[in-house]
């Protein structure tokens, strides 16, 4: 699918292509490509001359082949978008081609976007840009405004993670951690702890991406500005992961104590009730020899005497257990 931004009364609006002649006149200044056909690049390759490269969106790790510039002056940067889904959170990777040549028939920058699947920050821009005229004047802000977008996102994801990690928090400090309530605290923990670590990953790709377009000298004063104050929210929000990483450790911790707790419950409960069984288990062992010089066994009321001893040894340790509090 093939999305044309044009600009308008500086307000961003979206420009219907369903043909090459329509894309021709189009006076796009982003053009995004979600999951595109082999026909729409032929459009993309025919009116603006590029050429998309196979490997655009492939999971390179390596910083030279996700940021660079070509001689003709394209700059290519491969960035990570966050899914921040509860289902199935993800990244996903958009590659940027800014594209600055110059044509008779186009004298501004056109920034290419290509990916898989719909971006969240993507769609947050576009709204964003469509209610507040002047916020985008040229394709260089439209790509600072769709990086600045990933760190709000991120941002909101954090919040989330936040909110989730203090509903634990409250159901883990109220005393009563069942092994059920443990068993879905830990379950939470550990989607809000991988929600973390992918937040974190993320905005790690974006100020690499910030930088390198920092470090291009294409931006101009007020641009490179806005990109400073990105790499502060950046920084502003990577102490705050760390915050929730350790929050994350403290309630791990205090969940699996209280599951260490109610397991010595069961233990002790045990441990008391061996003990308080050995009495009467001394008893029978002693009546249960069966030697001649016993006369209690030929007595019309021992049998019933050797029960009541054995009750009586056996709840006598547990009155005294109860009362020591050794049973609570």
């Amino acid at each position: 699918m093939i999305n044309v931004f044009a600009l308008s009364n500086g307000r961003l609006y979206q420009e219907e292509v369903e043909s090459p002649e329509e894309l021709s006149r189009a006076h796009a200044i982003w053009v995004d490509l979600e999951e595109p056909t082999l026909e729409e690049k032929r459009w993309v390759k025919q009116h603006f001359g590029l050429v998309i490269p196979e490997d655009a969106i492939d999971e390179d790790i390596e910083e030279s082949a996700r940021f660079y510039s070509e001689d003709d002056g394209e700059l290519h940067i491969r960035s990570d978008f966050l899914v921040a889904d509860a289902d199935n959170p993800h990244q996903i990777r958009v590659a940027f081609i800014l594209n600055q040549a110059r044509t008779e028939t186009r004298q501004r920058d056109i920034l290419f976007s290509i990916h898989d699947e719909s971006v969240p920050a993507l769609r947050l821009v576009r709204m964003r840009a469509r209610r507040m005229p002047g916020l985008l004047e040229n394709a260089k802000d439209v790509l600072l405004a769709l990086l600045d977008g990933d760190t709000e996102y991120c941002a909101d994801a954090l919040e989330n993670v936040y909110d989730a990690l203090e509903n634990s928090e409250k159901r883990v400090l109220d005393g009563d951690v069942t092994d059920e309530v443990a068993s879905d605290v830990l379950a939470t923990i550990a989607r809000q702890e991988d929600m973390n670590g992918r937040i974190r990953r993320n905005m790690m790709d974006t100020r690499r991406a910030v930088s390198f377009l920092m470090r291009t000298k294409l931006l101009e004063a007020e641009q490179f500005e806005e990109a400073r104050q990105i790499l502060r929210d950046i920084d502003s929000l990577d102490g705050h992961t760390t915050f929730l990483s350790d929050k994350i450790n403290f309630l791990m911790d205090a969940t699996v104590g209280f599951l260490n707790v109610n397991q010595n419950k069961i233990i002790k409960i045990f441990s008391v009730a061996s003990v308080a069984l050995l009495p009467p288990t001394l008893i029978a062992s002693v009546y249960g020899m069966n030697f001649r010089a016993m006369p209690e066994l030929e007595w019309q009321y021992g049998y019933l005497l050797a029960i009541l001893a054995m009750l009586a040894s056996a709840l006598l340790p547990m009155w005294y257990f109860r009362h020591r509090g050794w049973l609570k």
